[in-house]
């Protein structure tokens, strides 16, 4: 069940977050001219290659009664070929057709969810195994995912004086439930998630309460109550928890006296009053931009350099339509035709939340057997085939401003038990967000997508 709280944001945005570590214009003429780009094709990584890499201690906090093997761990450093970069993006377009409502609003962090997954595969065999992996895109050498997965998070954990970025997991378990010790020990190794033994079956309520806290707290309280009673019960045996959070300023801020009531297009037949903002004309409003026949493409950074905002808005305000055309390929496609040069921008504020349930998406990708008692198989979790997944819960916030972007995310995956460039002209152009938009947060390193999402009315707030 998706988020029953719609917004009626006529803009797609893809904010993506890339770490190194209006209402008014009509388009008179083309005013940048790109070159046509060739198809990119999807990079083959080689599993066994696993250059430059680093050896980084990780904080071992699991919880007196699980053994740690004390393996050394090893990190693929963050670069261009991380395969789960790749993997997180791919899952990215995958699922953002899955989560998107007519004439509401979509928010969500699929590396948050791809992460939970990653410890859910970690305990997964057999075809439960399989499914997860073409679902996620998981390379299927465990070694690659493992490193690959604690270079992203100890990269995103670094700390900077220009924004909040951080990212957490946490392994919530049934305390007279018996789980395999190698388990618990490569989550906390390779995904830093601490395990904590609870009372879900004689303290349900308990449970809850501990778990949303720990939601609240790792996503500056702008996550809560992600689980909802009666999501836990006495069969619950493991809750594997995500969080994700950003708060990044622009580089160059927008001035709220720029700031203005204007018209947004919800679509050809209604129009909304938001405050759009505006960024000056001068020759310090530099962005990477361009645009085809199909859309206008706009990369605003945030302070540090290594994080950006990309918005992608169509020419015609039909999202529908241009929705089909959204892909991991093309989106690439489209990333190659940024140049820099003065734009005229203006982008309306918007701030919002959203919630879904993902089971049934999830099933509808590929992978079924998980959701399914009795024939899903997570035997290296506990040595049975008597797990599997009840529920999994995403949920997520958003703030956009004139200071800057303010965005969280939190996954729980339940386990219950069977049974139970150069200026390129003499024409500014403008890019006038006041239709739906597409917007992703990346790293601007390796071009990973944080957070992904739509809007279609920035009025709508829940």
């Amino acid at each position: 069940m998706k988020n029953n709280k719609g917004f009626g944001i006529g803009i797609l945005i893809a904010i993506i977050a890339v770490l190194a570590v209006g209402g008014v214009a009509y388009y008179k003429s083309k005013s940048l001219q790109i070159e046509p780009v060739n198809n990119i094709e999807e990079e083959n990584i080689p599993q066994e290659e696993q250059s430059d890499i680093v050896n980084v201690p990780v904080e071992n906090d699991q919880t007196d009664d699980i053994k740690d093997d004390n393996t050394e761990v090893t990190y693929i450093k963050v670069e261009d070929n991380n395969p789960v970069v790749l993997a997180n993006n791919k899952f990215a377009f995958d699922v953002y057709p899955k989560l998107i409502e007519k004439e509401k609003n979509t928010f969500f962090s699929p590396l948050s969810i791809s992460s939970a997954f990653g410890m859910v595969y970690e305990g997964a065999n057999s075809k439960t195994a399989d499914e997860i992996q073409s679902v996620f895109h998981f390379p299927k050498d465990i070694n690659v995912l493992r490193n690959s997965f604690s270079s992203i998070n100890n990269e995103i954990n670094k700390t900077s004086k220009e924004y909040q970025l951080s990212i957490a997991n946490a392994l919530w378990a049934q305390k007279d439930y018996k789980f395999l010790d190698e388990y618990f020990s490569s989550v906390s190794k390779y995904y830093s998630g601490k395990a904590t033994n609870l009372d879900f079956k004689n303290a349900t309520e308990e449970a809850r309460l501990t778990i949303n806290k720990w939601v609240e707290d790792k996503t500056n309280d702008k996550i809560k109550e992600i689980l909802s009673k009666g999501i836990l019960n006495i069969n619950t045996k493991l809750v594997l928890t995500n969080a994700i959070y950003f708060n990044g300023k622009w580089s160059k801020t927008f001035e709220k006296k720029g700031t203005k009531e204007n018209t947004f297009f919800v679509d050809s037949e209604n129009n909304v009053e938001v405050n759009m903002m505006k960024q000056a004309n001068n020759d310090e409003t530099m962005f990477n931009y361009g645009e085809n026949d199909d859309l206008q493409i706009l990369e605003m950074p945030y302070k540090g350099d290594k994080l950006s905002m990309i918005v992608v808005l169509p020419k015609k305000n039909d999202i529908t339509s241009f929705e089909k055309l959204l892909s991991f390929s093309n989106f690439n496609n489209w990333k190659k035709s940024l140049k820099k040069q003065r734009v005229n921008v203006f982008i309306p504020q918007f701030k919002f939340d959203a919630k879904y349930s993902m089971v049934e998406d999830l099933k509808s990708m590929g992978m079924p057997t998980a959701f399914s008692p009795g024939n899903a198989d997570f035997f290296k979790m506990d040595g049975t085939t008597d797990l599997f997944i009840s529920d999994v819960i995403h949920q997520s916030f958003v703030d956009v401003n004139e200071d800057g972007t303010e965005a969280a995310a939190a996954t729980v995956v339940v386990m219950g038990l069977t049974s139970a460039g150069p200026f390129e002209g003499p024409v500014i152009p403008t890019f006038n967000a006041n239709h739906p938009f597409i917007f992703m947060i990346q790293d601007t390193i390796n071009g990973n997508i944080l957070f992904m999402g739509r809007v279609v009315n920035p009025s709508l707030k829940n």
